[in-house]
């Protein structure tokens, strides 16, 4: 155990932390099973980080992190190690990975039930249902979910600024105002096209290089996460790739089941299951009318958000396809987005109706609120599209 005390002391001493994450503040630190779910590649490691940096020394043993990709844990049991570490004094422990691990619900809630003196923190592949039986954790464990950078942390990043998130109540009603206090600050706009192409990733601070990083992690999302999780074959993966990129090129628009499982010769029921689980791991998101869900048909896909839809068609950062998948994916972590009704796009929290576009189309709608790209400042319910990227 000693060498990994050394290995969490030199990545907590190692661990430069560019923005602090807003899930921080939302989490219940109380909780003694706390799962953290994210996609790959949207920064869960260093949140286990940034969370022990702040609450403890790097060489407090009270707290130690351990990555289940590690050999050690190939002969060594969880709640074994758990059990060594509270006897030693622990009193939390970060581990990450928990999925390359067998059967690790099993043993997570052995610990919550026989170690009430600590605290397990976990990261989880987004493809992770902890509602499902086989889990058995879902009296035990709280489960937050950690999405990529939204526009106001990217920002925060690019210019050195640090601005509050706001509600969208907020932003419907004070959204003027604002945004003409961030735009005494800086100029939004001058950033917005740097987000859309690479900014919902982490790992853009990288000195590597972006697009190929990113194809690494999505197939990496598709190899590792979808297939060990459904316990796939490899075999599969062709078709599931394929189906992928079809979907992303059609997006955002209507889904053609039949169509689809012709093209990647499989059954409309495969395909639909393939659907789910790209949406599980956050490469796709689907728009349904109110009150309809999985496993009915979506009405419309979306690519997850405008950084893989870059990488998928390579489009110009001022296509409608990114206005639109920017809204939908920075007002979906707080809010219920269904398809709006035939004279709006969305509808949210089943009372609000959106337009999104560079222009208002048509007679203005005072029961409509417009997000429009290309504007500092709105009016009344016209409201910068720049400005839904602050609401986390």
């Amino acid at each position: 155990m000693e060498s990994l005390y050394k290995i969490h002391q030199y990545l907590l001493e190692n661990n430069h932390t560019s923005v602090r994450r807003q899930l921080m503040d939302e989490i219940n630190w109380e909780d003694r099973l706390i799962g953290i779910k994210g996609s790959r590649g949207v920064g869960k490691t260093s949140f286990l980080f940034d969370y022990a940096k702040e609450n403890f020394q790097p060489d407090d043993k009270q707290c130690l992190y351990v990555n289940l990709n590690n050999f050690y844990f190939t002969v060594k049991t969880i709640k074994d190690f758990a059990n060594e570490f509270q006897m030693k004094g622990g009193k939390v422990l970060l581990i990450d990975q928990i999925f390359k691990y067998p059967e690790w619900w099993t043993e997570l809630a052995y610990c919550y039930e026989n170690f009430p003196d600590l605290k397990i923190i976990f990261t989880a592949t987004s493809v992770i249902d902890f509602e499902n039986s086989i889990y058995n954790l879902a009296d035990k464990v709280s489960v937050y979910n950690l999405r990529g950078f939204s526009f106001r942390e990217y920002l925060g990043l690019e210019t050195g600024f640090q601005f509050s998130s706001f509600s969208l109540e907020d932003i419907q009603e004070n959204h003027v105002e604002i945004a003409s206090d961030i735009c005494s600050i800086i100029r939004p706009l001058a950033h917005l096209d740097g987000y859309l192409q690479y900014g919902y990733y982490p790992f853009y601070l990288e000195k590597r290089n972006f697009s190929e990083n990113l194809l690494k992690t999505m197939n990496m999302m598709l190899e590792v996460d979808v297939l060990n999780v459904n316990q796939m074959e490899q075999s599969y993966l062709p078709k599931i790739r394929k189906l992928y990129y079809l979907l992303s090129l059609l997006a955002p628009g209507n889904v053609n089941v039949s169509r689809l499982s012709h093209e990647i010769k499989t059954s409309r029921a495969t395909v639909m299951n393939y659907i789910k689980y790209l949406k599980d791991a956050r490469l796709i998101n689907l728009l349904y009318p109110e009150e309809e869900v999985f496993p009915k048909k979506p009405a419309q896909v979306y690519v997850h958000n405008t950084n893989l839809v870059h990488i998928s068609r390579q489009i110009n950062g001022s296509d409608q396809t990114l206005r639109e998948t920017f809204f939908y994916n920075q007002i979906h972590k707080d809010y219920k987005v269904n398809l709006g009704t035939k004279d709006t796009r969305f509808l949210v929290d089943s009372k609000y109706h959106f337009n999104v576009g560079d222009k208002i189309k048509g007679k203005f709608n005072p029961d409509v609120y417009y997000a429009i790209d290309g504007i500092e400042t709105g009016e009344r319910k016209v409201i910068p599209l720049w400005l839904f990227g602050f609401l986390y």
